[in-house]
């Protein structure tokens, strides 16, 4: 146990936030301020640099440091906040479009130099700020404010991407599956070097009501039913992989990260040792 709360995180003075009702964004902030808690990290000593669009204006929320960079840039401007105060936890809350999209090439470089930045990419499938058009990790045949017959684009996937970048640390869950995700939120700021967890959330204001999943609680339970363990997925045959989604670790290294390369002085944080392992199974 330490000293810190969730609630030492939140700005609660900013309240009511401006996200949709059933938005997942609110459940995304509350685990990661819940996990920062449980590490004892001093707000004052974590950045939260964000983006455009919904999961940007989570800096709105919190009492630590916060940045909020251009569409796409955010990596880019974390990683010089890093370089210049490599003792302070930074952490970038990006969307899927902010991410993939335009931010692409940042992330994957970001990934590529192994750099000590923590990545919490929120996947809600469309653009939800500018009126739910499509995203580079929007499932194929999906219907949004650009693509009223279906996407016929392959969506990206940016944990395949990321680890075959050369992150140290990669991981997926969902809003529903909050203790999983808080797992991995800890083990992903717990580690040395570049770490991404996606994490899958629902969008009924644009996606949800496009594709007619239904209402929030609708939707959460069908990220119950069609988000499944990695290790199932594995198993299932080719042609039925397509029907479900993966949740889980993907990778786990501990390669020297950019900032032990160059041999900057990295002082250890109270976030610990960067050897973390994947702990415990999926249910």
């Amino acid at each position: 146990m330490t000293d810190y709360s969730y609630r030492d995180y939140i700005a609660w003075e900013r309240l009511p936030h401006l996200w949709c009702p059933g938005c997942g964004h609110g459940i995304i902030l509350k685990a990661l301020t819940g996990v920062l808690a449980e590490i004892g990290l001093p707000p004052e000593k974590i950045l939260l640099a964000t983006g455009i669009g919904c999961a940007g204006r989570s800096g709105d929320y919190v009492t630590c440091h916060r940045f909020q960079g251009t569409h796409g840039r955010t990596l880019a401007f974390a990683t010089g906040a890093k370089l210049a105060r490599p003792e302070m936890k930074v952490v970038c809350v990006m969307g899927d479009g902010d991410a993939s999209a335009i931010g692409g090439n940042h992330l994957l470089h970001a990934a590529r130099r192994n750099m000590d930045v923590t990545a919490v990419v929120s996947n809600n499938f469309n653009y939800g700020m500018t009126g739910g058009q499509y995203s580079p990790l929007t499932p194929a045949n999906s219907i949004s404010s650009t693509s009223r017959q279906g996407t016929v684009d392959v969506p990206m996937d940016i944990c395949s991407l990321a680890n075959w970048a050369g992150a140290n640390y990669v991981a997926r869950s969902t809003v529903y599956h909050v203790t999983e995700l808080k797992r991995f939120l800890r083990e992903a700021l717990q580690k040395k070097g570049f770490s991404l967890v996606e994490v899958m959330s629902n969008c009924p204001t644009y996606y949800g009501r496009y594709n007619k999943l239904g209402a929030p609680p609708q939707m959460m339970d069908w990220f119950k039913h069609n988000v499944i363990p990695l290790e199932k997925h594995r198993q299932l045959p080719m042609e039925e992989q397509v029907n479900f989604f993966w949740r889980g670790c993907l990778a786990d290294h501990s390669r020297p990260g950019f900032l032990e390369r160059s041999g900057l002085q990295v002082e250890d944080s109270p976030a610990g040792p960067g050897a973390v392992t994947c702990g415990g199974e999926n249910k």
